[in-house]
């Protein structure tokens, strides 16, 4: 038997549709040939490009992802093509391919999103991120879902749609440090040029304060019961600021007991007013 027979040689014949040692042999090239090419792009072409950009791990991993399936995606549909299956599979499969895309729109959204936050930057792995009052940072950035870890070092997964159609606070996403705010109040009659000293003294001891911008304070109201102010510093520490003020508040407290500062509790006064002709 010549080369050629053995390569024409049908494995399967049903209908038009027929499998031959040849379509085996191409498909199989097929499939080297994608893997070969994926290597090529993440090896050479990627780390090039990764190198000049300076990208993060996290979107490295996803954009390589991102293309693999791409092109494992193809070399399907050229195998599909080859063994005549795709006109077909299309032709009698076009009602559930309807009803899958529409049960599948979701995830599709998230793909889209987690292409455009690849290609975009606007999420990156080790962002602080406030999604929905949850403050985390990102710990994995994925073709559909995110990962993140809360504070309380709770992994949380979040669709990439929501990262990108809803409003989401990017702490880091700019370099520069942030404003923060510690409410005190005071009780009426205390020397407010020195609540002013100590407050400013309790926020710039704090070694993760920026003293450039300074520490300020502002006198915002005459409370019911205090004089209300309003301790403003700057800081890049966004994950852990709630440590941050906790440890500022123990200053506060700290130089209010040693001048005899008073933060006074919550009042009220009750007027009782007898009726007529009661005893």
């Amino acid at each position: 038997m010549e080369f050629k027979e053995i390569l024409d040689f049908q494995l399967i014949s049903v209908g038009v549709f027929k499998l031959t040692v040849a379509h085996l042999l191409i498909a199989a090239i097929i499939l080297l040939a994608a893997k070969m090419l994926i290597w090529l792009i993440k090896q050479v072409l990627l780390e090039r490009y990764f190198n000049a950009r300076k990208i993060d791990k996290g979107r490295q991993l996803a954009l390589k992802q991102f293309l693999s399936y791409i092109v494992w995606v193809l070399a399907v549909f050229g195998i599909m093509q080859l063994f005549g299956v795709s006109s077909m599979l299309w032709a009698s499969s076009a009602a559930l391919l309807v009803g899958v895309g529409l049960g599948l729109q979701d995830s599709f959204k998230d793909l889209i999103s987690g292409i455009i936050i690849l290609m975009e930057g606007t999420v990156e792995v080790g962002d602080i991120l406030e999604v929905d009052g949850i403050v985390a940072r990102v710990v994995s950035i994925g073709l559909r879902t995110s990962k993140l870890e809360t504070r309380d070092r709770v992994s949380i997964l979040v669709p990439n749609s929501s990262l990108v159609v809803n409003k989401v606070t990017n702490w880091t996403h700019d370099d520069q440090p942030t404003r923060f705010h510690i409410e005190v109040g005071v009780a009426y009659g205390s020397d407010l040029q020195l609540v002013t000293e100590l407050l400013k003294k309790s926020a710039e001891g704090h070694a993760l304060v920026f003293k450039d911008p300074p520490v300020t304070v502002q006198f915002r109201n005459f409370g019911e019961s205090s004089l209300d102010f309003h301790l403003l510093f700057y800081t890049k520490e966004f994950f852990r600021i709630e440590v941050v003020k906790s440890e500022i508040r123990y200053e506060i407290d700290k130089y209010f007991r040693e001048h005899n500062v008073q933060i006074p509790f919550p009042q009220r006064d009750v007027w009782i007013r007898n009726q007529a002709g009661e005893a």
